[in-house]
């Protein structure tokens, strides 16, 4: 099933054509988004999903997003959603039709099913790989015109290299950095358990504020975790108690092994740590 609304709050046929050929997004990638967990019709976290959508909007010198109008288009998905208990909910923002004099951008939101390789992820873990993203940890800050740390529709990079995973037996990825220092997941955020503090890397290297991320360190502060931001090697990763990817729609999901070396089950600290963040949004 899915739901497609527009930021005026009409709804649309999902099946049929809107965007037109010439609209930015699709020609060039020119564009932000976000992906939310919607459970039993209340979406986790949008307030800071929208603030990081409007943070994504002026890296790429996007108009200010309209957070009235996105708002009532989430509305108009949830109130007409039929499906399944849970669901994925995507905001899209263009530059809009390339050549509009106005710039008019163009902005919808997509209620979707959630898919069998995400829910097989939850309950059995991932294999993962780790790849080279070719950039240093200071570049972000040297040259922000390459929008690391951005939620751009530009994601042919992040796309190629889980191919490349398949490719190699595993199921998903951790990116690096040219130092060897950890980077993100091309859809996840990393985090590390080593004993009963949990760990992410910061930011300020050029990767994306994870808003599941802090979901799980909220949560496990009060479950009686200690929680840390620093920089990570992969060697940290093969050594700790536990490796997660963190994503809205996967929630916390364990990682199996890295690089084909098996990693630590920490099947209980996994079951603690979800529990308490599940607990953020009882």
């Amino acid at each position: 099933m899915r739901v497609l609304a527009f930021l005026d709050g009409t709804l649309a046929d999902p099946d049929a054509a809107h965007i037109r050929v010439d609209d930015l997004g699709l020609m060039r990638g020119d564009g932000v988004f976000e992906t939310i967990l919607v459970t039993d019709g209340r979406p986790r976290e949008l307030g800071p999903h929208l603030d990081r959508l409007a943070r994504s909007a002026k890296m790429l010198d996007l108009p200010e997003p309209d957070r009235a109008a996105w708002e009532r288009a989430v509305r108009a998905v949830l109130d007409n959603w039929s499906g399944g208990a849970e669901l994925a909910l995507k905001l899209v923002l263009t530059r809009g039709i390339d050549g509009d004099p106005e710039q008019r951008p163009t902005g919808f939101a997509l209620g979707m099913e959630i898919g069998a390789a995400v829910l097989r992820g939850r309950a059995e873990g991932v294999a993962a790989i780790t790849l080279d993203r070719g950039i240093d940890p200071g570049l972000a800050e040297r040259a922000p015109w390459l929008l690391l740390g951005a939620k751009s529709l530009s994601y042919g990079i992040n796309m190629a290299a889980i191919r490349e995973a398949v490719r190699r037996g595993a199921d998903d990825v951790v990116f690096t950095a040219s130092d060897g220092s950890v980077l993100e997941g091309p859809t996840s955020t990393v985090i590390l358990l080593r004993g009963r503090t949990i760990l992410t890397p910061p930011e300020h290297i050029g990767i994306l504020p994870g808003t599941t991320q802090a979901g799980v360190f909220r949560g496990a502060e009060k479950a009686g975790f200690a929680t840390k931001v620093e920089p990570l090697r992969v060697d940290d990763l093969l050594t700790g108690d536990g490796l997660f990817l963190a994503s809205s729609v996967r929630k916390l999901t364990r990682v199996r092994s890295l690089d084909g070396t098996a990693l630590p089950a920490a099947t209980e600290a996994h079951a603690e740590l979800s529990a308490a963040y599940e607990a953020e949004y009882a």
